[in-house]
């Protein structure tokens, strides 16, 4: 009877609980007094939430961007009622503010936010538009993480238009509902006059809202972006969206994307569209930000939600999540169309290249390298291509060799192409994201055979890729060949002063600088008694930053000549000798070849999809 009693009770403070967190209601209203100086006025609305006091908290980082950026420095002006009454407020951790409310059933909550870093991962506004990155905007009752809220964006009075993939609150202009604080920080908010259009691909209602102007062409972008999302959906089987939004930021020079739940946030070239590459390249961040609809969004490592939105969450598994989608990029670009057969190889041979051509990669691994997102992907520093690879770069070369891997275990029946819709099929039905010992099963589950080899050398360890091997079953012939041969190199890389010296950026692990001790920071004055200035006499440099080969006086020489160079540290003159070396870098080259056995050309027509 007393365990019985005891249950009762709990069920019914339960109950309780859920339906006071039922009858609270969350509201913002954002609006732009001041859009010329960067600035957002927000209104946070909290009912039916009594209690002494309430802490408010606003994400240090955002899913995606693998960094604590701390995004309550900017804001101001933090100041709050509770019944009509100003009340007292307390900043008790750095991202957490408390209202002292005295159970108000009402409180209203008043900050500014300043925005004025261009990315697609923090807040940007100014006279002509205001992106809202919404971990960098709104805040949530702490312990109500799951509490539905609504949004009402009140435009500057030249702007008309509000682009973004929360859903709208019927009847009530540019207000929308999200069901949950995880849903309002997945969606990017576009308020300005933003060119908008729209197509239907894979079922699934697609707007597009360009800002910042450009050479595009509307019609063939609807067309072109359609074959892209038509090719992910068809690996996975379905589409998970009724609707869905690029937003799109052209620059003078722009690039990156940001991957959420029913959208993204692109940077772009305004005037590359009507260049080949400039189109493609935007083509294939549509087709790198698409893919993660599925891969990192729901097909998820499982420490990438629920969310921590207050601290670091670790993975191990971002070369998936980054690397593999940065391979299907090259996929779907092919498979759609843009990219043919050879162009498709050679990319792929190239991003082998790219790896072995790094330093960093023999000294970390493509798990440690998410692992350590947090503190080095994100923070680079002048030594950082020595010691680190990206697991953007580790991961599609693992994803390369792991397909292949797979098609020819399979005979060409099987691909990785599987193993992802399985493993987002998994992660649907049970309802939480994998983990590594989870993916490497469902590799070895489609693929037959074992990987335990496969991941202590790629994943785990630092291993180059065996391109020879993985490349040669698909029928593909890859030679390699010295970047530039018999021409000497210092492994030195700087930066123009306006003092007519070069100041040192970079130095080579290994490399005749690294071996000699010229540091990063140094300035240098001349090159064999050669000033600078007089060294760069007709040269047309592209940029100011260079290579010490860029230079005659050091391009002319031989592999084993000295160089000598006077340079200055810390306001003192040092004579630096370098003994140039042969350049370590490769180029790689990938053929089809014609002669390929039926095998092979099964693997290719698999690993293709063509």
């Amino acid at each position: 009877m007393f365990i019985k009693k005891s249950i009762l009770s709990l069920v019914l403070l339960l109950t309780c609980i859920m339906a006071a967190k039922a009858q609270v209601k969350i509201g913002f209203e954002v609006s732009f007094k001041e859009p010329q100086a960067h600035y957002a006025e927000v209104q946070m609305n909290i009912s039916g939430l009594v209690k002494d006091y309430v802490d408010v908290k606003m994400p240090v980082w955002t899913p995606g961007s693998y960094l604590v950026r701390e995004f309550e420095k900017s804001v101001e002006e933090f100041k709050a009622t509770a019944g009509g009454k100003t009340v007292k407020v307390e900043k008790v951790r750095k991202n957490t503010w408390r209202i002292f409310s005295a159970k108000a059933a009402n409180i209203k909550i008043n900050y500014r936010v300043y925005a004025f870093e261009i990315s697609v991962r923090t807040p940007f506004i100014d006279e002509t538009h205001a992106f809202l990155s919404p971990t960098g905007i709104f805040m949530h009752p702490d312990g109500l993480i799951k509490s539905p809220s609504t949004v009402k964006i009140i435009p500057f009075n030249t702007w008309t238009k509000v682009s973004t993939g929360l859903e709208p609150v019927a009847g009530q202009q540019f207000t929308y509902k999200a069901t949950d604080f995880d849903i309002l920080y997945d969606s990017p908010i576009e308020v300005g006059n933003q060119d908008v259009f729209e197509f239907m691909a894979a079922g699934v209602r697609h707007e597009v809202a360009m800002y910042g102007g450009g050479n595009y062409d509307k019609e063939k972008l609807k067309v072109d972006m359609a074959k892209i999302v038509e090719e992910p959906t068809k690996v996975y089987g379905e589409n998970p969206n009724k609707h869905y939004v690029f937003i799109v930021h052209n620059f003078l020079r722009g690039g990156g994307g940001l991957e959420h739940l029913n959208s993204t946030t692109l940077g772009a070239t305004r005037n590359a569209y009507n260049t080949e590459a400039g189109y493609k390249g935007f083509l294939a961040l549509v087709a790198h930000e698409y893919h993660h609809l599925w891969n990192v969004k729901r097909l998820r490592p499982v420490a990438l939600g629920p969310f921590d939105y207050d601290n670091e969450n670790y993975t191990t598994n971002l070369w998936i999540a980054e690397g593999f989608t940065s391979y299907y990029e090259n996929k779907y670009m092919h498979r759609a169309g843009f990219v043919d057969a050879n162009g498709f190889v050679s990319d792929l041979a190239g991003a082998v290249g790219t790896v072995l051509n790094i330093p960093g990669a023999k000294y970390q691994s493509a798990a440690s390298s998410s692992y350590d997102a947090w503190i080095i992907g994100y923070r680079p520093n002048e030594n950082s291509k020595n010691n680190s690879i990206s697991y953007y770069s580790k991961g599609e070369v693992i994803g390369i060799l792991m397909d292949l891997e797979i098609i020819n275990a399979t005979k060409g029946a099987k691909s990785l192409d599987d193993v992802m819709k399985a493993m987002y099929l998994q992660c649907k039905t049970l309802k939480r994201g994998y983990t590594d010992a989870e993916f490497k099963a469902m590799v070895e589950k489609v693929s037959g055979i074992s990987f335990t080899n496969f991941w202590a050398k790629y994943v785990n360890g630092v291993d180059d890729a065996e391109y020879v091997k993985y490349f040669g079953y698909a029928g593909v012939d890859v030679t390699s060949e010295n970047a530039t041969p018999g021409k000497p190199v210092s492994g030195a890389s700087g930066q123009l002063t306006n003092n007519g010296t070069i100041a040192v950026t970079s130095i080579t692990r290994n490399s005749a600088a690294w071996a000699a001790g010229l540091n990063v920071n140094d300035e240098i004055i001349s090159l064999d008694d050669v000033t600078v200035n007089d060294a760069l006499t007709n040269i047309r440099l592209k940029s100011p930053m260079l290579s010490l080969e860029a230079l005659p006086v050091v391009s002319k020489k031989n592999i084993g000549d000295v160089l000598k160079l006077k340079v200055k540290r810390d306001g003192l003159d040092k004579e630096i000798s370098l003994t140039l070396k042969e350049n370590p870098s490769v180029r790689l080259k990938a053929t089809i070849n014609e002669n390929a056995t039926p095998a092979q050309k099964a693997v290719f027509a698999k690993w293709s999809g063509k």
